[in-house]
């Protein structure tokens, strides 16, 4: 990875609030594949006024504004500065989550997951997936889109830990949707980063796979979706095969041991609520119970969990807007939709004080 500061300005805004912003390209080695090329797509941006290496939030998505510069002091705000970040169904109302990050003294980082890998199978062949294999199909056992981008966020902390205005013992990582499943992922198989936000992860999430409601596995291994996996994961949505049928219950893992592969790191579960478009396809209640199933092995390594005291069979999800935020591992149902934003100042505070952060 060869990382190339392109833009640099320290005469800009989010919301009116002066900031420093660098945009960069990770150029990866394709000497031996001269055919297909990886250019990774990042954009740092923290606040101006910070007197010394600040914490950062690193967001998969494509920035705001159209490249992911901020704006200068004057120039009309971005049409498009909460759905980068939200998701759908949020309510425009209050500030972005990018000026609730600036405002409490946190940095932040758009990284675009389609520079890393493209979202879709046709992709499998281009990428960084594309490229380790010289342009040629994946084999069963290679990985899919969520690891690739796992692994592209990685390479941009590479590049945080090298500049001086990031405090990189404190970088995080989130995502929304697939993000979210990409930003879960990210944090269970990178130790450097320090804590994650997970907005309406869903199956390959922090869904449980073998609870029988909403999205699927199958869904999963279907056309749209199963680029997102290693490719023997399809077998798990085989209704015929020459081993014949498998399913969810055939899988040797589930969701909580993914949440578990977090501990001790602050982990933060968000959902929204499905009258506001965070849909019930996404199974909040089996995330809740993926979460308190993880719980033991917080405990274990000496972090605090959610503090449900019931079997994660029976565990009932808490009422709306009730955080429980006491521990590493934090869980809360906003009343938004499909989107974290309605989190974001919660997150803040909690990931702030876990961090030792003071803005």
């Amino acid at each position: 990875m060869t990382w190339t500061v392109v833009t640099q300005a320290t005469d800009r805004v989010v919301g009116t609030m002066p900031v420093a912003a660098k945009q960069l390209v990770g150029h990866v080695d394709n000497a031996a594949c001269p055919s297909i090329k990886v250019d990774i797509q990042m954009t740092l941006v923290t606040p101006a006024d910070a007197q010394g290496p600040v914490p950062v939030l690193m967001m998969f998505g494509g920035g705001f504004g159209g490249n992911g510069f901020p704006r200068r002091p004057g120039e009309p705000a971005p049409t498009n500065r909460f759905s980068a970040f939200a998701g759908f169904g949020g309510t425009n109302a209050g500030p972005s989550s990018t000026e609730m990050l600036i405002a409490a003294g946190w940095g932040y980082a758009t990284i675009n997951p389609n520079s890393i890998q493209p979202d879709n199978g046709a992709g499998l062949t281009k990428g960084i997936i594309g490229l380790v294999n010289k342009g040629q199909p994946r084999q069963p056992d290679d990985w899919g889109s969520l690891r690739a981008w796992a692994w592209g966020a990685a390479r941009g902390l590479d590049w945080l830990e090298t500049e001086a205005a990031v405090d990189a013992k404190k970088v995080g990582i989130e995502g929304v949707s697939r993000y979210g499943k990409a930003a879960l992922v990210t944090l269970a198989f990178e130790p450097r980063f320090a804590v994650a936000l997970v907005g309406s992860s869903g199956e390959g999430g922090a869904k449980l796979h073998r609870r029988n409601f909403g999205e699927a596995v199958e869904n999963l291994t279907g056309s749209g979706e199963y680029h997102w996996m290693a490719g023997n994961f399809l077998k798990y949505g085989a209704a015929e095969s020459r081993f014949g049928s498998k399913n969810a219950g055939d899988l040797p893992v589930d969701a909580h041991e993914l949440i578990a592969l977090c501990a001790p790191r602050p982990t933060f579960i968000s959902y929204g609520i499905p009258a506001r478009g965070d849909a019930n396809w996404l199974d909040q209640q089996g995330s809740y119970m993926a979460t308190v199933a993880a719980g033991p092995v917080f405990r274990l390594l000496s972090a605090k969990d959610i503090g449900e005291k019931e079997n994660y069979r029976t565990a009932k999800m808490p009422p709306v807007n009730t955080g429980l935020l006491d521990g590493e591992l934090a869980w809360r149902q906003h009343d938004g939709g499909h989107e974290d934003r309605s989190n974001m100042k919660h997150f803040i505070a909690w990931a702030s004080k876990l961090l030792k952060h003071s803005p």
